[in-house]
This record gives structure tokens, sequence and C-alpha cells, in this order.
């Protein structure tokens, strides 16, 4: 049995790693906002969104890992170039907004515990990051970032730590109701764009490209070429990880509602925000690992930001770039991860709306993720994605339609936008 445990840890990689690094500080923001603001409305978010996030997911994996390259060398075929930079700038500069958002949540969250500096916390969390990527080879990263996922597991904690109406929180999950007023649709919007990011698109086929050049499946199943087997691979490590990361942001919002929500708190601009008004309403218990959890997740998402950016500026530009290599044999590629963490942690210390910072950094990842989307979509349809991939029907299905769901998400957003006018944060 407990071989058999292991086996099963040791075949989730960047699927789990990726739906962890999902749930991000600034996403916890997003989660604990929609609880706080809607109550328990919007938990049925989180079951519609896991078939489409993991379709796409699945597929940007497959992709890395049969052509043994990352997503940009790959849509670049169905692209023009000008296009290609542009949504890799893009992915840059929201990718460094992320960091600058999780990295003043992780120093919040650490004064909040030990008090002390929350701009010194943030650049110590953001160098030690950086240093992390720098100095240890990917394969031994990855596995410590594998356990950093357990981290996800405190949010779960803290909604069995409070009293919870399940009955309530099941019906308002199978049963979705929402509202057409401007607010609730820009909510909805946030947590799909949350939830279904651009840079865990680059990250998890980057990732699955090092695998292949490590062999770490191949040697699974003694196979030279690509498999049935290691597709298995990576469809149940994408969707073991997908479902964490819904899981855990589903929890997050029922542990805001039943605590911020019921007693009247409807307005969260940060993570560390909700865990501190959690500790009057649900205790020292809850509190304590609701703010852990930002600072773990961030170790975790931070380092996924910046080399997601990374491997994406090394493909476009055609600089040798790789975690496994050591940094003097890919100074442009740790160049990027560097610029990204230390403009990050530069941000911090600016003081900026953090509403402002998580709106706009929404606004691109949405501008990139539907024609990226769409790039993937089309790479896996054409000729020669039909000879290399020979996905599953119903996974081309459901990577179409979650192209369209984040077309019309991204829609919505830009018309909610629009009629809020002035309501724009930073605007």
């Amino acid at each position: 049995m407990k071989s058999k445990r292991f086996s099963i840890w040791k075949a989730l990689g960047p699927g789990l790693i990726t739906g962890a690094a999902d749930d991000d500080p600034s996403g916890i923001a997003t989660y604990s906002q929609a609880g706080a603001q809607f109550g328990f409305s919007l938990t049925w978010t989180m079951l519609l969104t896991l078939p489409f996030m993991t379709a796409i997911q699945i597929i940007s994996a497959t992709i890395g890992w049969r052509t043994n390259r990352g997503l940009v060398c790959n849509i670049a075929e169905q692209l023009p170039k000008p296009a290609v930079y542009l949504l890799v700038s893009l992915l840059v500069i929201a990718n460094t907004v992320n960091i600058a958002a999780d990295l003043a949540a992780m120093g919040d969250a650490l004064s909040l515990l030990i008090k002390g500096s929350v701009v010194l916390y943030a650049t110590a969390f953001g160098l030690g990051c950086l240093l992390a990527e720098i100095f240890i080879p990917y394969h031994r990263y990855a596995g410590y970032l594998k356990f950093l996922t357990m981290v996800l597991f405190a949010y779960v904690a803290a909604a069995f730590s409070i009293r919870v109406p399940w009955l309530q929180v099941g019906i308002s999950t199978l049963v979705p109701r929402f509202s057409l007023q401007s607010d609730s649709l820009l909510m909805i919007v946030a947590v799909f764009g949350t939830t279904i990011s651009p840079y865990l698109f680059f990250w998890q086929a980057s990732q699955e490209a090092e695998e292949s050049r490590l062999s770490h499946r191949r040697k699974l199943h003694h196979g030279g070429l690509p498999t049935e087997h290691s597709f298995r691979h990576i469809a149940f490590d994408t969707w073991i990880g997908m479902i964490v990361s819904n899981l855990t942001a589903f929890f997050i919002i029922v542990t805001t509602a039943a605590t911020l929500n019921a007693n009247g708190i409807t307005q969260i601009n940060t993570a560390s925000e909700a865990a501190n008004a959690l500790r009057p309403l649900a205790g020292d218990f809850t509190f304590t690992l609701f703010a852990a959890g930002i600072i773990g997740t961030g170790l975790l998402a931070v380092p996924v930001l910046a080399g997601a950016a990374a491997y994406a500026v090394a493909e476009a530009f055609g600089i040798e770039g790789s975690l496994e290599l050591p940094a003097t044999k890919a100074l442009g590629f740790y160049g990027v991860v560097a610029s990204a963490t230390l403009a990050g942690a530069a941000l911090t210390a600016a003081n900026l709306n953090p509403i402002a910072i998580l709106f706009w950094a929404a606004v691109i990842n949405g501008v990139v993720a539907v024609p990226m989307m769409f790039a993937m979509m089309l790479t896996v349809a054409s000729k020669r994605g039909l000879r290399m991939f020979s996905l599953p029907r119903w996974l081309k299905i459901l990577g179409w339609l979650a192209t369209i769901l984040m077309t019309l998400a991204v829609a919505m957003f830009a018309w909610s936008a629009i009629a809020t006018g002035s309501g724009i944060p930073g605007v």
C-alpha cells in the first residue's frame, strides 16, 4: 500500500504544481472577495470552470510533452511574429504585476503573524524565490514545489474549523444563481480570469517539455516515443492538480462567506486583509491557517510566474533557457527570471492600490488568454497537430468550449467595465 501511494505521488508533477500555483495570494484575494461580497452564491463557478481549465491545461501539457518545446515555439507557427511578441510582452507585464501583488500579500501576512516591515519581508521573499530558481536544478526544485502544494490543505482545514451551512453551500454549488448587475458580472469574470490564467498554460507546457527531456515519464514506461501511457499520466496529473486548485478556491469562498459575509463584512482588498478580518470572527486558529497559507502559496506561485515569463521570452527570441541549466549557461533566461521577480519586489514599495493591481492584471491576463487558447486549439487541429497529438474528441470539444467561455468572459469584462465607468479601479 505504501509503495502504491509513493507511485501515485511520483506520477504527480507539473499538473499538480500548476494547479496549486493557480491559488496564489492574488487568487486568494479574488476568491475571498467573492465570498465576502456575494456569500455562497458564486461557489458554482468552481464546479463550472473545472472541466474547462483541466482540458486546456492537458492540451498545453501535451503540446509541451510531445514537441519537447514550450507553447511559444508551437503557437508561433499559427500566429504572425509581431502578435507573438505582443502576447509575450503582455504576459511578462501581467506576471510581474502578479508577482508584486503576491509578494506584498506574503509580506503583509508575515507581518500579521510576527510583526515587522511588510516591504522588508516582501523583498526577502522575492530574493529567496529568485535564489532558489537560480541555484537549484529543475529536477530537485520541482520536488520542493510539489511538496509546497500541501500548504493548500490549510484552506480546507480553515473551512472545517468554523460553522458552515453545508446544505446551503451544496444548493448554491449545484444550482447557479447570479445577477446581471455589473458588480456581479465583474466578480464572475474576475473568478474565471483568476482560475484560467495564461501563465499556467506557459508554465505547464514548459515543465512537460522539461520532463520529456529528462525522460521521467519515458523511463516509467520504458518507451522511446510518446505513448498512450504518457498521455494518461499527463491527464491524471493535470486532473488532480486542477481538482486541488478548484477545491481550495471553493473552500476559500466558503470560509469567507460563512464568516465575513455572514457578519456584514463585504469588502476585502487583499488576501491578508481577509485573514485579519477572520481573526475576531473565526478565532486565532483559522486566522493562522489562512495567513500561513498565503505565505506558502506565494512561495509556490512567485517562481511559477517568473519562470513562465522567462520560458516565454526565451522561446520568442531564441534564447537558450531552462531551469535545469546552470545560470552561467542561460544568462538571458535567468535575467528574465531575475527582472520579473525583482521588478515585482520593487513594486511592493510603491504603495499601489491593491485592487487596481489585481484589476489590471486580470485585464491583461484576459487579453493574453483568448488568442493563446485559440492558437493552441488551432495547433492541435492542424494537419501536423492531428498526426502528432491524436487528442481524444472530448478533450478537443472541452478545449474549444473553454476558449469560447474565456472569450465571453473577456467580452463581459469589457462591457461591465464600460458600464461602470468611473467604477474601474485606478481610473
